[in-house]
């Protein structure tokens, strides 16, 4: 889905704190960071961190890890995909393009940093190796990621690193052609640079980004088939310990908990229960588990920085006639935008698909509620959210090796929600589930 909000259990190492849809003190929702998770779960001090989980202790302990054959991003790889984005910068006449930290350096560097007012940031060059720039004290921090050759040049606090972005591209002779400039790359940087170079033109360096990180290779696939294994396997054990009178942040600890356990980072875990679950994002009230209430649960983790996300509607107890009607609709919706997933097709097309049949219900039309009220789908890959989406309007031609998610909620405000979520990627063939959509409301996982 959108960005949502994150679970985790208390004192767990660099947490961010972002809410959504909690109470501001019972169930205030917690991102994980990255490099906040390390170890397994049994490494967690449980005497300091929520009671459901020492609850959940000795069952935590029969899990263990997944991820034993994972196989991490060679650099071999990483220098094929320098090597084709040099293709892509010739072919659409850039002369460099300039990254900022972020999923993008990672894939095109390996360097895994953070962004602040001291500018990190990569130079790609249409020809030869790239340029790091970097202040003067982090060069040691930055190059213990470096995954690719390339020159790193340093700055002092009291000198600008754009001006050594200059000195690069003036001494390369690619001041002369455009600068491709990353999507998120911040405007400071991009103000700087052309007041440095004011006779260089900066454009987007979409078709040289997203030209390659959208066509995910047979390496990126195992990596991301991984991490909605962990997700599944997560949700198997969650699922038979809901009980009643739990809070969103109940389950989420849980799911948290598991996924570490079984070798995941946790990205998010939303728990939405009851008529929260009528709005994408919940909301602030604090509901708790009662018989005949939907639970929905939208979750994700990364293996070694790839992630899932895997979305899944229960009630617990005995569903009702309209929330069995709703799910069965909902599952309907997606395996219509699956089966509209055909290479060649706009990505747009998809989410026309579903509208249809949500219209044929009743729903709608185009985005109003009661019926789906966001885009059918997203890309995924290093970022949970990524280029480009299965939205009305979207031209971009699906091709083998695109991933996305498939989610076609319905959302009955006042009411509930139901949204079933698996992702899927693009082969030769057509469209390739890397989890197994359920196939009943009373077999949710």
């Amino acid at each position: 889905m959108l960005r949502r909000s994150y679970a985790a259990p208390a004192r767990l190492a660099s947490v961010r704190l972002r809410t959504y849809s909690a109470d501001m003190r019972n169930d205030r929702l917690y991102r994980l960071s990255r490099r906040g998770l390390i170890g397994g779960a049994a490494a967690l001090p449980f005497l300091s961190i929520p009671s459901i989980l020492r609850a959940a202790e000795p069952d935590l302990s029969a899990l263990s890890s997944m991820t034993g054959d994972v196989v991490p991003i060679s650099r071999a790889e990483r220098a094929g995909r320098v090597a084709r984005a040099q293709s892509l910068m010739k072919a659409h006449g850039i002369g460099a393009v300039l990254i900022e930290p972020g999923a993008s350096l990672v894939y095109f560097t390996g360097i895994q940093w953070h962004r602040s007012e001291r500018l990190t940031a990569a130079v790609l060059p249409a020809e030869g190796e790239a340029c790091i720039v970097t202040p003067f004290f982090e060069e040691p921090s930055v190059r213990e990621t470096l995954d690719v050759p390339g020159e790193v040049r340093v700055w002092q606090e009291d000198e600008d690193p754009l001006a050594l972005i200059a000195g690069f591209l003036n001494a390369r002779k690619l001041d002369r052609l455009p600068v491709g400039i990353e999507e998120t790359l911040r405007y400071f940087a991009v103000d700087r640079l052309q007041q440095d170079l004011p006779g260089a033109r900066v454009v987007s360096a979409n078709p040289v980004v997203r030209g390659c990180r959208m066509i995910k290779t047979p390496a990126e696939l195992a990596l991301m088939q991984k991490a909605t294994d962990i997700t599944i396997a997560a949700y198997r054990w969650v699922h038979p310990r809901v009980e009643k009178g739990m809070t969103g942040h109940d389950i989420a600890a849980l799911m948290d908990a598991a996924t570490v356990k079984l070798g995941g980072e946790v990205e998010f875990s939303l728990v939405l229960i009851g008529e929260a679950a009528a709005y994408p994002h919940g909301s602030r009230t604090v509901h708790r588990v009662e018989d005949g209430q939907i639970v929905l649960m939208d979750c994700g983790c990364n293996v070694q920085g790839y992630q899932s996300d895997v979305s899944r509607t229960f009630v617990y107890g005995t569903p009702s006639a309209e929330q069995r009607k709703v799910w069965d609709q909902v599952h309907q919706g997606q395996q219509t935008a699956f089966r509209a997933a055909q290479i060649g097709a706009p990505a747009g097309s998809v989410d026309d698909a579903v509208r249809r049949l949500y219209e044929s219900f009743g729903y709608g039309p185009g985005y109003k509620l009661p019926g789906l009220s966001h885009r059918t789908g997203h890309g995924i890959g290093l970022d949970g959210h990524e280029p480009v989406n299965l939205v009305h309007g979207e031209m971009t031609r699906l091709a083998a090796g695109m991933c996305f998610s498939d989610e076609p909620g319905i959302y009955l405000p006042g009411k509930f929600g139901v949204r079933l979520e698996d992702c899927f990627h693009m082969t030769e063939a057509g469209p390739k589930f890397f989890s197994e959509p359920p196939a009943a409301i009373d077999q949710p996982v």
